[in-house]
């Protein structure tokens, strides 16, 4: 690729597999010290395309790396299963159907919060036991967890494994834009995953 070319989605998608599988990759030579935090961005728009190669790279992991111990944290499914063991998943629907959406914001920013949220993770997810994390659906449950809070507090949780979160946005390296609109102002330092 000459200097300044822009990759196309398919390409950076494409680019994924072949990177977090390389040895390089896998023993950390590439992270210099720094804590092994990725981010791939991509434009909302591309969602669905992303689930879609998420997927296909879990089920290529599985059968051609087996010895990459993985997980794959989907935020929502994992808020949604968190309020459902606690009882509190229906009176949520009946709290946002009797009241609204403001009194359903104001009773979860109390429940879920990024450091419970990561406590939850580390509980279900056994991490000393993952070389590699994806996290997606940060979309799904913003603005209760926002990146850089997550990341922030998943840096005491996750040992040794490499974290892949991928953003419906934009990350420049030491900040994002969700959804490639909103932006957060705060400052998290992790590697573009592909550029």
């Amino acid at each position: 690729m000459h200097t300044g070319e822009q990759m196309t989605f398919e390409t950076r998608l494409n680019a994924i597999f072949p990177e977090i599988t390389s040895d390089k990759f896998l023993k950390k030579n590439n992270v210099a010290g720094e804590i092994p935090f990725y981010v791939f961005d991509y434009l909302p728009e591309e969602e669905l395309k992303v689930r879609a190669h998420i997927s296909f790279m879990e089920d290529r992991i599985a059968k051609q790396c087996s010895q990459i111990r993985f997980k794959h944290i989907k935020l929502f499914n994992l808020m949604i299963e968190y309020l459902s063991e606690r009882g509190n998943l229906d009176k949520a629907y009946a709290l946002e159907a009797e009241k609204g959406a403001e009194a359903l914001w104001n009773a979860l920013s109390a429940t879920v919060k990024p450091e419970r949220f990561v406590n939850i993770i580390a509980e279900k997810c056994n991490l000393s036991s993952c070389d590699l994390l994806f996290i997606s659906g940060v979309g799904t449950v913003w603005p209760w967890v926002r990146a850089h809070s997550l990341l922030n507090n998943l840096q005491s949780v996750t040992g040794n494994a490499s974290v892949i979160l991928f953003y419906p946005g934009k990350y420049t390296g030491q900040s994002f834009q969700l959804f490639a609109r909103l932006e957060e102002n705060n400052y998290y330092r992790a590697f573009r995953l592909v550029p």
